[in-house]
């Protein structure tokens, strides 16, 4: 409880095409921190407000930041907090701009050994030759599933790259590695990351949509992951090393595929996975018997400057 004494804001909402659902992991998280009597208020940041002025308005002394995709998970607003002089929950400027673009993640896996899925960015014929059907198209610094589709058509590529285009980053082409999703946990601890747990998300679409994350109610969630002792501790092992590799810090949610023939690899790091009622990190603590107003203070008592 280090910061028990101190001022909260909660930053929530922003302009990016998460708002809503930043929206409801803002809420989880006031009314959590506001049941354990801290002195907290919530931030709703609307696009064209400006964020330093509510931030001094309300006089907050330590920024929760329950801000989702672009000027918010990508390092934007943890560069303004740093020259604000205001600690803050989550990874810094770094950590975030790398998390949030995935082809300088993938790179910095390949030099790390983190296992991955074969990529491309997107120039032309020779980059979808090279990765081969089936293949993911999405853009490269967008969350949420959005603006992801899998082509199994050559007929249906260019629509999957125009859309992929109307969001944020370049156009970024992946070999489709069939398996099942398992999502792990990683918060700091004292020698460093650890991986908390793991959950398989069964979709009842053919993947992990924004759709089924935050619409539909037939996506199943089964935590711990049904998966071997031998597999958990290789899902742990690849989520805690790309979380570090990444320089990310307090916390994060690592997003993996386990294939048939036991090939395990890393899709991308999330540095601020959501909070809201159907979000994985929380359910994930549940399974370790951590309630949710407790993982919430526990991310706060991490919050700090990191420049």
């Amino acid at each position: 409880m280090l910061h028990r004494n101190k001022k909260i804001g909660v930053i929530m909402g922003g302009p990016s095409s998460e708002r809503e659902v930043s929206l409801r992991t803002g809420k989880g998280v006031l009314e959590a921190l506001q049941s354990r009597k801290y002195d907290v208020v919530g931030i709703d940041w609307k696009d064209g407000e400006s964020l330093p002025a509510a931030l001094q308005q309300h006089r907050v002394e330590v920024a929760w930041i329950a801000l989702h995709g672009v000027w918010g998970e990508d390092g934007c607003v943890q560069g303004l907090l740093e020259c604000l002089r205001i600690p803050y929950t989550g990874s810094g400027v770094m950590g975030s701009a790398i998390a949030m673009d995935k082809v300088m993640s993938k790179r910095i896996f390949a030099q790390v050994g983190v296992e991955q899925a074969k990529w491309r960015l997107y120039r032309g014929e020779e980059d979808v030759a090279a990765v081969g059907f089936p293949l993911v198209v999405k853009p490269s610094r967008e969350g949420s599933s959005v603006g992801v589709t899998i082509v199994k058509d050559p007929a249906q590529l260019s629509r999957a790259i125009e859309e992929a285009r109307r969001h944020h980053g370049e156009v970024l082409i992946e070999e489709y590695v069939r398996g099942r999703e398992i999502n792990v946990a990683v918060l700091d601890g004292p020698g460093g990351p650890e991986a908390l747990g793991d959950v398989e998300v069964r979709p009842a679409v053919e993947f992990y949509t924004y759709e089924a994350k935050y619409q539909r109610n037939d996506t199943q969630y089964l935590t711990p992951a049904p998966v071997s002792d031998e597999e958990h501790a290789r899902l742990g092992d690849i989520a805690r090393r790309a979380h570090a590799a990444l320089g990310c810090s307090g916390y994060s949610r690592v997003d993996l595929i386990l294939a048939p023939a036991g090939r395990a690899i890393c899709l991308e790091v999330n540095t601020l996975p959501g909070m809201t009622e159907k979000s994985l990190l929380p359910k994930i603590a549940a399974s370790k018997g951590m309630d949710y107003a407790t993982l919430v203070e526990k991310i706060l008592d991490g919050a700090s400057l990191k420049a």
